[in-house]
């Protein structure tokens, strides 16, 4: 028998998710029959949507979801042998049994990590698992950008928004960052490469964006929401399309109060704007060619990743509340 630890969410989160909203549970896991597979996990991703969908996605209690890399230790799927490692979404656990039979959604497939041979498999629940997936698909496949246009990315400096924009610079935009501190936007413009970047904090979005932007805005890839979305929108170009990734600036709000926004309609209807949002495990079947591109990208020096890497499983809570909170730079993850 094998002893496990998992969180489980007990309540549901008010404002800032509190630490005795999860409790720590240890129990020993069933030996594994015919299908199964045992798994350790080995890095074990923190990320937006764990806050954004707590409210509704599932009764309390239920097992704190996200996706994970782990070994196969034990194994009785001949396509899964002991020493294989995996992708999947079993989230804040340290050991877990799975079939790679069963999944009820898209997110709950698991699949072999692909080779990253000379960098971390940590990539594979960053950027060659679902932040470079959605920075993908959500850019070049609902943005479409093409050279030459300017495209704007909220979040700038997180796991996502941080490869959408190095992404529109390999396909020749001019690409413009808004993200939270001082040292994020350094990082965008002179390690990444963004054309302009702003701490959103500090700055008067309008008018830095009219000046970056003296031409308008082609692309927006909104992670954030809120006002400075709508400030974004209403400097787009005709035709100009947003994927609408997330809205962090909310996730903590009351959704019952949340604040009035800016009226879209407008500009919606004079530019003939195109919104859409979107799930990256919408192009599920197609991981692999985002992933073999991204590979590529980092394997050139095109692509660079960084991550925010916290240390040991009784951290976990830690390090979702400091990627909530805006203290990583790149990708946040835990190394169990």
């Amino acid at each position: 028998m094998v002893k496990a630890r998992k969180y489980v969410v007990k309540r549901y989160f008010e404002g800032v998710p509190k630490r005795d909203d999860f409790e720590i549970i240890e129990y020993e896991l069933p030996p594994i029959q015919n299908g199964e597979i045992l798994v350790k996990a080995e890095w074990v991703s923190v990320d937006p949507y764990l806050r954004a969908y707590n409210n509704f996605r599932f009764p309390v209690p239920y097992d704190q979801f996200s996706y994970q890399v782990g070994l196969v230790e034990d194994s009785k799927d001949p396509r899964f042998p002991v020493g294989t490692r995996v992708v999947s979404h079993k989230g804040w656990c340290d050991y877990s049994v799975m079939n790679a039979n069963v999944s009820n959604s898209p997110a709950e497939i698991i699949y072999k990590l692909p080779d990253m041979k000379d960098f971390s498999n940590s990539l594979g629940i960053g950027a060659v698992g679902l932040p470079g997936a959605t920075a993908y698909f959500g850019l070049l496949e609902i943005c479409q950008p093409k050279a030459g246009e300017t495209v704007v990315v909220t979040g700038a400096a997180g796991a996502v928004g941080s490869l959408v924009g190095q992404i529109a610079k390999i396909k020749g935009c001019r690409v413009i960052g808004f993200a939270g501190s001082d040292d994020k936007v350094n990082w965008l413009e002179k390690d990444l490469g963004f054309d302009k970047a702003f701490n959103y904090k500090t700055v008067d979005v309008q008018k830095v964006l009219k000046k970056a932007a003296p031409k308008g805005v082609d692309c927006y890839f909104d992670n954030v929401g809120g006002e400075i979305s709508s400030i974004i929108i209403g400097q787009m170009n005709d035709f100009g399309r947003v994927a609408v990734c997330g809205s962090i600036s909310s996730y903590n709000d009351d959704f019952a109060k949340l604040p009035k926004a800016t009226i879209l309609q407008i500009p919606l209807v004079m530019k003939q704007l195109k919104i859409e949002g979107f799930l990256a495990p919408r192009w599920r079947d197609r991981w692999s060619e985002a992933f073999s591109d991204l590979y590529k990208w980092i394997k050139s020096g095109d692509l660079k990743t960084r991550e925010h890497v916290t240390e040991g499983f009784d951290k976990l809570y830690d390090a979702f509340i400091g990627m909530l909170n805006g203290e990583n730079i790149g990708k946040a993850l835990v190394k169990i």
